[in-house]
């Protein structure tokens, strides 16, 4: 792995918190007409760039862009002036590799601005623009859990990074990057709706130890549903993978002429997948058994006989 450059000094300063000068005192509105151009080869300079000829960052950790917050920066550029300059790497004379501030250059360039304050680091390897742009999204804390996830992922992947050296890296624990790594594994519909914001990552780890898909989605719009706390899901996970506890049962007693033990673990399969919850099918000797449809609470079982319904 190629290591990360430990001195990127006021570079990364930049990223992190470039609102404040070396004093630590608030900056004010950049003029552009107090910056000078770039020189085609020092770093660590505040320069003015043409925004045409910056190319977005292929690294970008975030794939999430909120409309709304680029009308309300627009705004605030138009009556405050650009506080904080963007941060970039220069690839070639006149060429810019953008490393942080996308939506302060894309409001810049739907304002109409020609040249736009840049902080110019020198950045050589693919593994400090990845780091890079996760610290910096992440200090600001303006990836959802699921964009850390990814980014994490491609730290491990295109960088050869283990998760300790990720978690130093980025200043977090250990075990709070392999947390988040292990929200990927759960179904892309629970992984949506923690980008929508419509639960939370806590209640998504709790969902990851239940090894059936379909349950797992089931609980997860339950949450929605009845705005169940990290607590409720816990409890309801517990239940569900407990199997010595005593649950509350449906059940459906219908004839069965099949009695080949692999039909019927086929037939739990297939019912398992249609109603989101564990199915036993009990079959006698004569033929005839029982099909047991479990369910965790009150809400589940409303869902199962919802779901019954629609069937017959």
């Amino acid at each position: 792995m190629t290591k990360i450059k430990p001195g990127l000094g006021r570079g990364l300063d930049a990223l992190i918190n470039p609102q404040l000068n070396e004093e630590g005192e608030k900056k004010i509105p950049i003029s552009l007409d107090k910056i000078s151009k770039d020189d085609g080869h020092s770093y660590n300079i505040l320069v003015k760039i043409p925004v045409n000829n910056i190319n977005p960052n292929p690294y970008q950790p975030r794939s999430e862009f909120d409309e709304e917050a680029l009308q309300e920066l627009k705004m605030s550029i138009l009556e405050n002036g650009l506080i904080q300059p963007i941060t970039v790497r220069r690839v070639s004379e006149n060429q810019y590799e953008l490393i942080s501030g996308e939506r302060r250059l894309r409001a810049c360039k739907d304002i109409g601005y020609k040249e736009i304050p840049s902080y110019i680091i020198q950045v050589e390897t693919k593994e400090e623009m990845l780091a890079l742009s996760l610290i910096e999204n992440i200090q600001r804390e303006e990836l959802n859990p699921i964009e850390v996830a990814v980014a994490y992922q491609k730290l491990m992947n295109e960088c050869n990074m283990s998760q300790d050296q990720i978690a130093k890296q980025v200043g977090k624990n250990r075990s709070t990057v392999t947390n988040t790594l292990r929200l990927l594994k759960l179904p892309q519909e629970i992984q949506q709706s923690i980008i929508e914001n419509k639960i939370s990552a806590g209640h998504a780890r709790a969902l990851i130890n239940i090894p059936d898909e379909q349950l797992q989605i089931s609980i997860k719009n339950q949450i929605i549903r009845n705005n169940l706390s990290v607590r409720n899901v816990e409890e309801l996970v517990k239940k569900a993978l407990s199997p010595d506890k005593k649950r509350q049962k449906r059940s459906i007693t219908v004839p069965s002429g099949d009695t080949d033990s692999v039909h019927v673990r086929d037939l739990e399969d297939k019912l398992r997948n249609i109603f989101g919850t564990k199915v036993l099918c009990k079959q006698k000797k004569d033929g005839t058994g029982e099909i047991v449809i479990e369910f965790y609470s009150n809400e589940e079982l409303e869902r199962l006989l919802d779901l019954i319904n629609s069937i017959g």
